[in-house]
């Protein structure tokens, strides 16, 4: 007989829904039943909604609050020194409305694991396993690459983190056990893509542009980036054929698609077959796309990140050497240069994105609930 999971994931983006749709993916594959909720829809009414919203506005209009609120309320604290225990989770007014919520939902049939694909909801975790009102392990899916302090809570029982270096990070600044299992990004990603969709984009891209390497630009769900017509001009007139995806924003797709010589895409449901047309992904945020352009071998540069967890991410991706982390017009124009001709550095990247890929985040939360046996 099946177990029952609970994913805790938040609408902020589309990453976390990501990870959380294929978490749920791969244990319903082996048998076991899944529900996914938002942690968002677990606030008072309206609450969720003005997160998700001040989020977004902070990240479009003033970078530098948001920058200022991530060093104040998420940016890790120096580690403890010896003989003092490392600071605890802080406390944030929407915890405790949140984890009642869930602990309510959780009442009529109780899972077998609770996972948490967002910081919020790691807190919510970690709030009612401390207080013995979640009986069953908290697992925590680490999706940054940078560990910020609201990940962290120490009751929490496991983390699971894209890399080594995020898990050492994990045990340094305090949380439990932790296991690099590699990001989690669909098997699209890693399997071969389709060659007749595949074409398709060449096809288009070399109309458009003969003898240019495309180059992806993306700017996340919601089309948040800086200077992102400035940057595909850039690439324009270095000889490449800047391939922007807007995600879900409609004026960012009309804004880019006046931009000569740029391809301006708007949602792309067929990712794997587009990454494999392309040269290089220039990114800012080292999310979920970062996550799957290494999976699919595409090397992978940072460019004017957004503030906060964004350029924290990418420095630790750049640090362990999964990306290049471009400060510069010249830095970036250099970086593709190495990146798009096939040659060492190329593979060399290549080969450590897909060696992140050595462990199944799904094998790890099966053996934290105990139900590790394979599944009819």
């Amino acid at each position: 007989m099946g177990g029952r999971f609970v994913i805790l994931s938040a609408g902020m983006g589309a990453g976390h829904h990501a990870v959380a749709g294929e978490l749920a993916h791969r244990l319903t594959g082996r048998g076991h039943r899944v529900a996914t909720l938002d942690v968002l829809d677990l606030l008072p009414a309206g609450t969720g909604a003005a997160l998700r919203g001040f989020y977004a506005a902070t990240i479009r209009y003033t970078p530098a609050l948001y920058e200022a609120i991530y060093r104040a309320y998420f940016a890790p604290r120096p580690p403890a020194g010896p003989g003092r225990p490392h600071p605890g989770p802080d406390t944030s007014p929407v915890v405790a409305p949140a984890a009642r919520e869930l602990r309510r939902r959780l009442a009529g049939e109780p899972p077998d694991a609770v996972l948490a694909t967002f910081h919020l909801a790691a807190q919510v975790t970690g709030r009612l396993r401390d207080a013995g009102a979640l009986r069953c392990p908290s697992i925590v899916v680490v999706t940054d690459f940078a560990v910020h302090r609201q990940w962290l809570h120490p009751a929490n029982d496991l983390h699971l983190c894209p890399t080594r270096q995020t898990a050492e990070d994990v045990g340094r600044l305090g949380g439990r056990a932790a296991e690099a299992v590699g990001p989690v990004v669909p098997a699209a990603f890693h399997a071969p893509p389709d060659p007749a969709r595949t074409a398709r984009f060449a096809r288009r891209f070399a109309a458009l542009a003969p003898g240019r390497t495309p180059v992806l630009l993306s700017s996340g769900a919601w089309g948040v980036a800086s200077h992102l017509a400035r940057t595909a001009a850039l690439l324009r007139d270095g000889g490449y054929l800047p391939v922007v995806m807007c995600g879900r924003s409609r004026s960012l797709r009309r804004r880019l698609g006046r931009v000569r010589g740029t391809v301006a895409l708007g949602w792309v449901a067929d990712v794997p077959a587009l990454m494999a047309a392309a040269g290089a992904l220039v990114e800012n945020a080292a999310g979920q796309t970062a996550a799957q352009a290494l999976a699919a071998g595409l090397p992978v540069v940072t460019h004017r990140p957004i503030p906060g967890h964004g350029a924290a991410g990418a420095r630790r991706m750049a640090e362990a050497g999964l990306s290049a982390l471009a400060d510069g017009p010249a830095d970036l124009l250099q970086a593709l240069a190495d990146l798009t001709c096939d040659g060492p550095v190329r593979r060399a990247r290549i080969a450590a994105g897909r060696d992140l890929f050595r462990a199944d985040a799904a094998d790890a939360v099966l053996a934290a609930a105990g139900r590790s046996a394979p599944m009819a």
